[in-house]
């Protein structure tokens, strides 16, 4: 399958939010001056402690919301909204209850106006690539969780965007279906060569799928460090990755940096890796 990639450029982007508690209103700063280059093709995971600017910066990525200042760009062109080149995740799937698999996996490209045998074909194709073809028929509720999650996976696939954002997709997911997905995601970036950018919480989930992963710290959000994985794709079997001296160090050097802003003493007591 030829690749569709594209590099993003996050440069100085900042963002407040207006916060109104009864007569007070008050800013809150969410993103401080964050800049980040990724590269065509990487898979991306933000992390961080809750509030710190992640899910925000994603959203600013896909085009829902403007930065207050700095610049965002895919392939050298600003992001002023939303585009054909970003497709999300959201952490929930957000199916219409009311339409089959493949006619929620078909409603971008109904949307753009693709005819109906081309757009059929095609959300066909997507939800092959995510296991589902034969559910194609099926209404939401006639799924699990993790096959709702797969038909938002297939939707965001099916206008083959050049990035794709995830925002926690599999948070809600009981272990064994969030560990099924997270393979699904290696397998499709390996097929598709997608530019991915994820949001998770989960450091196992993290090391596991991206390239890097960017630490973000709060209040305001900002970028703490950014840590290359380092472990060879393709990653496999994730049983055997987890397994991995690399795995568990890597893992442990983002957790006790997490630590340290969060809980100065207990990261300065915790033992270096190795």
């Amino acid at each position: 399958m030829a690749a569709k990639q594209a590099g993003v450029t996050i440069e100085d982007v900042s963002k407040s939010f207006t916060v109104r508690a009864g007569k007070q209103v008050e800013q809150v700063h969410v993103l401080d001056r964050v800049s980040l280059r990724v590269e065509p093709g990487e898979m991306i995971a933000l992390t961080g402690l809750s509030g710190c600017g992640k899910t925000t910066l994603l959203r600013i990525l896909l085009g829902l919301e403007r930065a207050d200042s700095g610049r965002v760009t895919v392939n050298g062109a600003e992001v002023r909204g939303c585009g054909e080149d970003r497709s999300m995740v959201f952490q929930n799937a957000q199916l219409f209850p009311w339409r089959s698999a493949l006619q929620n996996v078909e409603f971008g490209l109904e949307a753009r106006g693709v005819p109906k045998r081309e757009r059929s074909r095609t959300a066909l194709d997507k939800l092959e690539l995510v296991g589902l073809a034969h559910a194609a028929d099926r209404r939401p509720d006639q799924l699990s969780g993790g096959m709702q999650q797969r038909v938002g996976l297939a939707r965001a696939l099916s206008v083959d965007p050049a990035v794709l954002l995830m925002d926690e997709p599999f948070g809600a997911l009981d272990a064994q279906t969030r560990e099924g997905l997270q393979a699904e995601v290696l397998r499709i970036h390996q097929e598709t060569g997608k530019t991915i950018i994820f949001v998770t919480h989960d450091l196992d989930e993290a090391v596991l799928l991206a390239d890097r992963v960017v630490l973000m710290a709060p209040n305001p959000g900002r970028i703490d460090e950014i840590f290359p994985v380092g472990l060879a794709r393709p990653r496999g079997d994730l049983v055997t990755v987890r397994g991995l001296k690399e795995f568990s160090a890597k893992r442990y050097e983002i957790w006790r940096r997490l630590m340290a802003g969060a809980h100065p003493q207990a990261a300065a007591a915790a033992p270096a890796a190795g």
